[in-house]
């Protein structure tokens, strides 16, 4: 850091992190456009590929959002034939979203997307993975602070 410049925008770690998630969304602009998906929507995505019928509350904690923020996302895959929202049989409160065939089917192209993300990114890949494992650090202790 410059000596006197401690309120340099360049000096910043949040901007050079907040700079960094709007590049690499922007990357996946394109990609994703091609296969249907908003950024949102992949994330999403992700995580029923990851765990298929669950709640819609296991799917916001996972992103770190509201339920509310998320359920016109949600609306939206399941107008485009993705998904399904079904009432959980045990409490009819708790809404269950779960992948249909076409959603199930996307997953190969998600994969040829990770790819091109990893390529466009690079990095070798033990750099992505330490690189990773830090800013998954940093993310633990800054929701410590939140909360």
């Amino acid at each position: 850091m410059q000596k006197n410049g401690q309120l340099l925008l360049d000096n910043q770690l949040c901007f050079a992190l907040y700079s960094s998630s709007l590049a690499m969304t922007q990357l996946y602009k394109p990609l994703l456009d091609a296969v249907g998906l908003t950024y949102t929507q992949y994330l999403v995505m992700l995580v029923l590929w990851e765990a298929d019928a669950i709640s819609l509350k296991e799917i916001a904690t996972r992103l770190g959002q509201q339920s509310g923020a998320l359920t016109p996302v949600i609306k939206r895959l399941e107008a485009d034939g993705l998904v399904l929202r079904v009432r959980s049989a045990k409490d009819e409160r708790q809404l269950n979203i779960q992948l249909t065939d076409r959603g199930q089917g996307l997953r190969q192209a998600a994969k040829q997307i990770n790819l091109c993300i990893a390529e466009q990114c690079g990095l070798a890949i033990p750099d992505v993975i330490d690189l990773k494992v830090k800013l998954d650090l940093l993310r633990n202790k800054l929701q410590k602070s939140i909360k």
